[in-house]
């Protein structure tokens, strides 16, 4: 979003991406707030490649995703046409979107406002939900409650955070170090990449931390109420120890 902050094309390769993202420990927790009425219109923002996308289409859902990276979007739509669904799939910035719709639920999964690098670009977001959201309707978002002392840890040394084959059979290692800027409070996050027992390269996966009340106090000043704050996708209470932070907002 902002030049001197990115996320690296590796990391936003496809089948990188489903490979090391198999869990589904937030799946539920978006099916339990989903409308009982199946014909009501549901929007994700930053939906990647349908991870959650897909299985609520196939539990009925008028789903449709969102997302500024195309090759996501491409693994999105064969896995979708694979399950025999009809989903829009649509490349944009959420920044900027303007889809002329209005939705019954929106939700921004997965830690996707860490690449909102920017207040600015945080509240232009914010103000996308706004837009399309009914009168009524339910925003959903989900991001992580900054642990100082994790990333203080994490500064030190290399760290390996994620080992598996991918799809089209690439053996991939993946080792961390991060380094935080307390000024703009984002984490500069490197990812070593090791492919086929080889170093490949090194990915940045920066992300903006937020801050439990200064993210309560952006929603409201943006004209969200927040209905619930849970600390984990369990809808467990938000606690100073809590991993996440899990809003369900009007």
């Amino acid at each position: 979003m902002n030049s001197n902050y990115k996320v690296g094309d590796l990391i936003y390769d496809a089948n990188i991406y489903d490979g090391m993202n198999t869990h589904i420990d937030d799946l539920q927790f978006y099916k339990r707030w989903m409308p009982q009425n199946k014909d009501a219109r549901i929007l994700e923002l930053c939906c990647g490649t349908g991870r959650l996308t897909i299985p609520i289409a196939e539990d009925g859902y008028n789903i449709s995703g969102v997302d500024y990276t195309f090759s996501m979007l491409e693994q999105a739509k064969a896995k979708a046409s694979e399950a025999g669904l009809k989903i829009e799939f649509i490349e944009a910035d959420i920044r900027t979107l303007d889809l002329q719709n209005k939705y019954d639920l929106i939700f921004i999964p997965f830690n996707s406002i860490h690449h909102l690098y920017l207040n600015e670009d945080l509240f232009k977001a914010f103000n996308t939900v706004k837009k399309h959201l009914k009168t009524g309707g339910r925003f959903l978002l989900d991001c992580f409650n900054p642990n100082i002392q994790y990333i203080v840890e994490h500064e030190k040394k290399q760290i390996e955070v994620a080992a598996y084959t991918t799809k089209d059979g690439r053996e991939i290692l993946i080792k961390q170090l991060m380094r935080y800027e307390r000024k703009t409070q984002i984490n500069r996050i490197e990812w070593h990449y090791f492919i086929n027992g080889k170093f490949d390269s090194i990915q940045n996966l920066d992300m903006r931390l937020f801050f439990p009340q200064e993210l309560d106090t952006y929603l409201d000043w943006n004209g969200f109420k927040i209905i619930h704050k849970f600390g984990s996708f369990e809808e467990e209470a938000f606690y100073d120890s809590s991993e996440k932070q899990i809003f369900v907002c009007q």
